[in-house]
């Protein structure tokens, strides 16, 4: 026991003082107890504590909140996407084969590092989604895919922002934030008319989301193999089999949920 509490230790101790000096005063950052705290704790809740709680309760009827939700969710991602345009694609340094941090400009560099937290805060508000499902009783869509990919993220996310905030990370963010976008926007429209549920583009939220790992793996891999950058490889190495890993998932469940199986002929 002494031992694992001297690693634990020591491992803190580590995050503390290897956390980026622009972000150690944000918060959630600085130590890994916030974010381990939040993810346990939510996994807990969609689980366990949260099913049980509503086993014997008729669904709450929040799609008020959920809508306002929703909406908030797409201003979000617009802010994010405008701010990374503004101060990573349209700049006349912008390398799309290495981004790293603004190094001659430290008010640029400073709000690129913010703009980083806030869409590492925009994850933790992503974990709404599933306690909203819970107190609705859609079980079913709390799928493994579904917590593995808000807790992949949220984790990860926070590992790149305390260590790293910036650089190619902001080519995945401004993808996934115009994803979040259009899939924010869909879950808006539901609520306001159910029927929007059975449109026949539905299928396309799921191929834009495939889209998107394709093209964030490409990209990692071309800085891998990029000799001038700086940017951390370590970052890359563990991103690119989790791409992988998270296209396999959305495949498997857009076959499922939108290939048709083929009739036996008799």
């Amino acid at each position: 026991m002494s031992v694992l509490f001297n690693s634990i230790q020591q491992a803190t101790k580590w995050v503390e003082q290897n956390t980026d000096p622009d972000v150690k005063d944000l918060w959630f950052m600085g130590s890994i107890w916030p974010v381990t705290i939040v993810v346990v704790m939510y996994l807990y809740f969609v689980l366990k504590l949260g099913p049980e709680f509503m086993r014997y309760r008729n669904p709450f009827n929040i799609d008020r909140i959920v809508m306002i939700y929703n909406a908030v969710q797409v201003v979000f991602s617009l802010y994010l996407v405008k701010e990374a345009f503004r101060m990573v694609w349209l700049r006349d340094d912008y390398r799309f084969y290495c981004i790293e941090k603004s190094k001659d400009d430290p008010e640029l560099a400073k709000q690129q590092v913010f703009t980083v937290w806030l869409f590492l805060t925009s994850k933790f508000l992503d974990l709404l989604d599933t306690i909203f499902f819970v107190l609705r009783k859609k079980q079913n869509q709390i799928t493994f895919l579904h917590v593995y990919h808000h807790t992949l993220v949220i984790t990860f996310g926070w590992y790149i922002t305390n260590f790293y905030p910036g650089g190619q990370v902001a080519f995945f963010g401004t993808i996934n934030a115009f994803v979040h976008v259009i899939m924010y926007g869909y879950y808006f429209l539901t609520i306001i008319n159910p029927e929007y549920k059975k449109a026949w583009w539905k299928k396309y939220l799921t191929i834009i989301q495939l889209v998107q790992f394709v093209i964030t793996g490409l990209h990692g891999l071309i800085t891998i193999f990029e000799p001038d950058c700086n940017f951390p490889r370590i970052i890359m190495l563990f991103a690119i089999p989790q791409d992988i890993f998270m296209f396999i998932l959305f495949w498997d469940f857009y076959k499922t949920a939108y290939v048709k199986p083929k009739k036996i002929k008799q």
